[in-house]
């Protein structure tokens, strides 16, 4: 069990000839949700080996456009590419408009359904709510009207000891009612205690991301206590007024956020691409909040209860 992370993305901005503007996949409880979809991002995809059927929900935090640019190419190959699944996209009022307006302008239709959510930038929104998780979004302070986004797994159900009911001569359809949690009377009318029958499920993982917005504490009650944080770092200290004057945050910032909320790790990035080496950004979060990730592009973040274990998902120098 675990989530999965690959981060297509970090750059903020504007992509340069070694760095793509910002997207994530994240794979929960064998789902795929794409977050953000900057320009490039179904190259990427194509280069992390990602199945496009794969992905039913898209997530845009905002309108500023190293954050949504790649929506509609990415639309436009999902159509050639003879799709029929619904896809649903959560994302600001006018992200609808922008993306109908362009399909009309080049007399583009496709071939399957797109539903619309529109995301509230004030106040936190349940989008998901499923029997396997929840999907929140949660507001960001930008420029612009701008919501992260938290995934929580739910809890599942209780593990079996299959040999100790055997052993008790339980019959396979209650099964499920001991898995609830339940105790179990035989005929006799003797009741057997569930913990004797069960162990304790995984703890349920969550997710949190949040760009782009500069350092406000609201954040971090937001993302109370969550397994992994992703909080923008678009810029270091030295460049602390410029990130108030944008309304980004540094990478000091981020880990304040993360330290605030109490969460167990954090993976920063967004970065300016005025920063060469993207080493000072780890090194000033750690400052401030010691389980810190510099995103890195194609590689892939996998979330454990034991902790982080991070794989590179791009292809090798020789496949074309």
């Amino acid at each position: 069990m675990g989530l999965d992370l690959i981060i297509l993305g970090a750059a903020s901005a504007t992509p340069t000839s070694n760095q793509f503007t910002t997207a994530q996949l994240l794979k929960m409880r064998e789902h795929y949700f794409l977050i953000d979809c900057g320009e490039g991002t179904q190259k990427q995809l194509r280069r992390s080996k990602t199945k496009f059927s794969r992905i039913n929900h898209i997530f845009i935090s905002h309108l500023h456009g190293d954050h949504f640019f790649g929506l509609v190419g990415l639309l436009s190959s999902f159509h050639l590419l003879g799709r029929t699944a619904p896809l649903t996209i959560y994302g600001p009022p006018k992200l609808k408009d922008i993306i109908l307006t362009q399909f009309r302008a080049a007399g583009t239709f496709t071939s399957y359904p797109m539903h619309f959510v529109v995301t509230q930038h004030k106040v936190p929104q349940v989008l998901v709510d499923t029997d396997a998780y929840t999907i929140s979004s949660f507001p960001l302070k930008h420029r612009i009207a701008t919501t992260g986004f938290l995934f929580k797994e739910k809890p599942l159900k209780r593990t079996l000891n299959k040999e100790v009911a055997d052993a008790h001569g339980i019959p396979v359809c209650d099964y499920h009612w001991i898995k609830d949690g339940k105790n179990w009377t035989n005929d006799d009318g003797e009741e057997v205690q569930n913990d004797l029958l069960t162990s304790d499920p995984p703890k349920p993982l969550s997710y949190a991301f949040a760009s782009d917005t500069m350092y406000t504490a609201d954040t971090a009650e937001y993302v109370k206590e969550v397994d992994l944080l992703y909080h923008e770092s678009t810029f270091c200290e030295d460049k602390k007024a410029r990130a108030k004057q944008t309304m980004h945050s540094t990478a000091a910032q981020a880990a304040t956020v993360a330290k605030e909320a109490a969460a167990k790790h954090l993976l920063i990035g967004h970065y300016s691409a005025r920063y060469a080496d993207k080493s000072k950004f780890e090194e000033e979060a750690k400052a401030v909040f010691p389980n810190v990730f510099a995103a890195r592009e194609l590689y892939q973040y996998r979330l454990e209860h034991s902790g982080i274990k991070i794989k590179s998902v791009a292809p090798e120098k020789n496949e074309k």
